[in-house]
């Protein structure tokens, strides 16, 4: 399979696009987007656009579907890595097995958001599916409106066609709703991803179990900090390695019951910051603080160097997404790191949900499961060409390609060893893989790995592996989350307010502001547009159910 050059014409398109707005002041009918929002094809066919007609010729074969995907291009990887041995046996893989016939469109991460915005413009001329990096925004939510993309929900629940694609999270499908209707499939990621590592040979030396309550995770941080679980006779360590990222505490208001930035409450959805839980999350920081637990130049420690605490045996406690803690583990194994108990390494702990009481629910917050997506754009023309969309997405999701897509070819990118998968070359960069960014047009629903063949984990991974999965059933999402970008306000002054009240709140910790002071932040926070947010998040709220 010829690797396409396509790039140079989509490139050429957006100046095109471009410079046609900048002489029509935006008002060209070339360029505006359709305004029908029907889910019916547009009935105007472009001449370079694949389409999935067969042959009119009973007597010859039906020709294979063809689909164009515009993907993000991460590191010059699989776009153009022509010349990496077995590039060629992996496109042939593909092709094969999904029965579809890919015409790959990269685009580099970085150009990504400004490529995607005017491609939408060109109607015309649209790849069948078209890769999105984060978030709905304003955009995309407005191509949605103008009926650029298909709506999905009455397509991807069909099990039968699409086995994988049925078993999609309707949590966070939520994400990618707009008026209603499901605009893309998400790629997926570990949603009980975020939980509490802790040294775990500094626990069993002060005799201390694992914390299943907020005043467990209290007294363990406690203890690391007065007790010298070092043993060094000195008193140099914390409780908590806290930074200037603020994860952990959103983290830690969950366990209290304040929800995932927003909680519904008597009917209403309302900013988790203006309930009693949050207080009670935020003072919960704020006692640590006081008493000395964790550092106290936490607010301005650079995150990029957050885990150095852990590692450096300051701190016993980590909360964050539980990779970042299994990594602190792995460190401690590879360096060695001593353990403090007679083990031969230094070990951590892995916990997720805690409860804010004993006998309590156990809770964490939810991540948001996905990391961007993918739309199915009016490009495709006809319901076959929907079809042969949702069928490559659908089987790239098979055992089969998600291990072409992460490990690329056996005996190029892994062997099996006694049943197991092991990656080979592991220090070869991304143009000498031939596999590299396939991943970039998976989607990883409903499995995030291939669970046949096996990949041999290290002992840290299968913890890591087991407390995620015991997760899932404990992660409060966000309810909001499928409004937010369909709120004007928030769309425009949002990010600008959210920042400057965890500004507050992490004054307020440090003891700069007072409860009074806070409050007043929170109220300046209402009256600069945050109530617009709340009224404008309960009226597509209400009108959804």
């Amino acid at each position: 399979m010829k690797k396409t050059k396509k790039i140079t014409a989509l490139m050429l398109t957006a100046a095109i696009a471009a410079g046609s707005l900048a002489g029509c002041g935006g008002g060209g009918n070339s360029t505006t987007p359709t305004t029908t929002a029907s889910n019916n094809p547009t009935t105007t066919a472009s001449s370079n656009t694949p389409t999935t007609t067969a042959a009119k010729d009973d007597n010859k074969p039906a020709e294979m579907p063809k689909i164009t995907f515009q993907a993000i291009d991460h590191q010059g990887g699989f776009f153009s890595t022509g010349n990496a041995e077995g590039h060629e046996e992996v496109l042939q893989r593909v092709k094969d097995y999904t029965g579809i016939d890919v015409e790959y469109i990269p685009v580099a991460n970085d150009s990504l958001e400004e490529i995607v915005g005017v491609t939408l413009l060109d109607t015309k001329n649209l790849p069948m599916i078209m890769s999105w990096g984060g978030n709905l925004n304003a955009t995309i939510i407005s191509a949605a409106k103008a009926g650029a993309f298909w709506n999905l929900e009455d397509y991807i629940f069909d099990a039968e066609k699409y086995p994988n694609l049925s078993k999609a999270n309707k949590d966070v499908l939520k994400q990618i709703t707009v008026d209603g209707h499901i605009i893309g499939l998400y790629r997926a990621r570990p949603i009980g991803r975020n939980g509490l590592g802790y040294r775990y040979d500094w626990a069993d030396k002060l005799g201390l179990s694992a914390p299943e309550t907020v005043d467990d995770v209290y007294n363990m941080a406690k203890a690391f900090t007065e007790q010298d679980p070092d043993g060094d006779g000195q008193k140099n360590t914390y409780g908590f390695c806290l930074c200037k990222y603020t994860g952990p505490i959103d983290i830690i208001q969950t366990w209290f019951g304040a929800g995932n930035g927003w909680v519904e409450k008597d009917g209403q959805l309302i900013p988790s910051h203006m309930t009693d839980e949050y207080w009670e999350g935020v003072n919960y920081v704020k006692k640590m603080y006081d008493e000395g637990l964790v550092y106290s130049d936490w607010a301005i420690r650079d995150t990029n160097t957050w885990a150095d605490g852990v590692k450096n045996g300051e701190c016993g406690l980590y909360l964050d997404v539980l990779d970042g803690s299994r990594r602190i583990w792995d460190y401690f194994v590879n360096t060695p790191i001593p353990s403090v108990n007679g083990d031969e390494t230094a070990s951590m702990a892995l916990v997720g949900a805690i409860a804010k009481e004993k006998g309590g629910k156990p809770v964490t917050m939810a991540t948001s499961g996905m990391n961007g997506f993918f739309m199915i754009t009016k490009g495709a023309k006809t319901e076959a060409d929907l079809e042969a969309c949702l069928t490559y997405l659908d089987k790239m999701c098979d055992d089969e390609m998600l291990t072409l897509a992460d490990h690329g070819l056996e005996g190029i990118g892994y062997e099996m060893q006694d049943g197991y998968l092991v990656d080979i070359n592991t220090t070869w960069t991304p143009a000498q893989k031939p596999h590299t960014g396939l991943n970039q047009t998976v989607c990883y629903i409903p499995n995030e790995a291939a669970l046949d063949p096996v990949v041999k984990k290290s002992p840290q991974a299968l913890v890591e592996a087991e407390v995620k999965t015991k997760n899932v059933e404990n992660a409060v999402f966000n309810p909001a989350v499928g409004y937010l970008a369909g709120s004007d306000t928030y769309a425009l002054n949002g990010a600008t307010l959210d920042a400057a009240l965890k500004d507050a709140r992490t004054q307020y910790i440090c003891g700069e502001i007072d409860e009074a002071g806070f409050r007043a932040a929170m109220d300046t926070w209402l009256a600069q547009g945050g109530q617009k947010i709340i009224d404008e998040i309960n009226a597509l709220y209400q009108a959804d159910k």
